[in-house]
């Protein structure tokens, strides 16, 4: 894979920049490298700072590792942003001004058809990010309905669960579902049919949930959420782009956490829990992407930015 063929258009990039707030001198990390589009905006404005570009996708280490050679600042690692840190431990760094993470799935891994994250191309079922482990043809074709039932409902929040589960398990009892439009097609055709009239392709929150599933997206946030924060400096800030409700329910949670304050009954005359916001959000609301940026990019239309600073 060349570095031409690593494409992405960085979301809402000029608002994750002005907010990480970036001092010239300071250590950030994007989680999520990708094609580098934001970590090559946090590396052009370093001085004596630091950037640690992780990413766990090979492709996306190999396009990042080229396209952030000119900046000495830049070091690309192969990580899960989950795993923040671990890799902060190993390079002796106890704290950090900014972290970005970009939860998004990379135009290269939807537009690289045998990747099988679309239901569009034709594809061996897999949509592994880090293209090892558990792929969506072993969930698809070894996992129980009930399993398979708990993910399209957990993570797809589909409503025909049932019927998709039902067609799936009766299609695979015949053969293997090997690739992403035979998975596709049995999902819309347990579609109902006025259901397939309306909206968009059937698939779609199938899709997404058993990609989910495959990367243990929700998890590794979890984890990212419960460990990351803690190694901000103070005024150092966390900024998550979400792409579904899902992951940005958890984000809101989480940061609604971190800002809390007393939590004594208000006829107490003094405070007696002594718990103090750890964190204030920059913005009330969170950041959604301009008209002009929905215009030349659609894969951003549900995307939001919430940022945080530590206090």
């Amino acid at each position: 894979m060349s570095e031409l063929e690593f494409k992405h258009i960085s979301v809402m990039l000029n608002e994750c920049i002005e907010q990480l707030n970036i001092k010239p001198d300071g250590i950030y990390i994007d989680g999520t490298a990708g094609g580098a589009g934001h970590s090559s905006e946090i590396a052009k404005r370093l001085t004596t700072g630091k950037l640690i570009a992780l990413d766990k996708d090979p492709d996306a280490i190999k396009t990042a590792s080229e396209r952030l050679a000119k900046y000495p600042c830049a070091e690309v690692i192969r990580s899960d942003f989950a795993e923040i840190p671990a890799v902060l431990d190993r390079l002796g760094i106890e704290k950090v001004d900014g972290v970005l993470l970009d939860l998004g799935v990379s135009s290269h891994q939807l537009d690289a058809a045998e990747r099988g994250f679309s239901y569009h191309n034709e594809a061996p079922l897999d949509m592994r990010m880090s293209q090892e482990g558990v792929s969506a043809y072993d969930i698809v074709n070894t996992f129980s309905g009930a399993q398979l039932a708990k993910i399209l409902y957990d993570y797809g929040e589909e409503k025909f669960t049932p019927r998709i589960v039902n067609a799936i398990v009766d299609a695979r009892a015949v053969k293997p579902i090997e690739t992403t439009t035979e998975l596709a097609e049995i999902i819309k055709n347990a579609y109902p049919a006025a259901a397939r009239r309306s909206g968009g392709h059937p698939a779609r929150q199938s899709f997404q949930a058993l990609r989910i599933s495959v990367n243990g997206e929700l998890d590794r946030l979890a984890e990212a959420l419960d460990r990351v924060f803690d190694r901000l400096a103070p005024g150092g800030r966390f900024a998550i782009i979400t792409f579904h409700s899902l992951e940005d329910r958890m984000v809101k949670r989480a940061f609604a956490e971190y800002t809390k304050g007393c939590t004594c009954p208000p006829e107490f005359p003094v405070c007696v829990c002594g718990k103090t916001p750890r964190g204030k959000l920059t913005t009330r609301k969170p950041i959604e992407p301009t008209k002009e940026e929905l215009e030349y990019n659609h894969r951003s239309r549900s995307a939001k930015l919430r940022v945080i600073e530590k206090i």
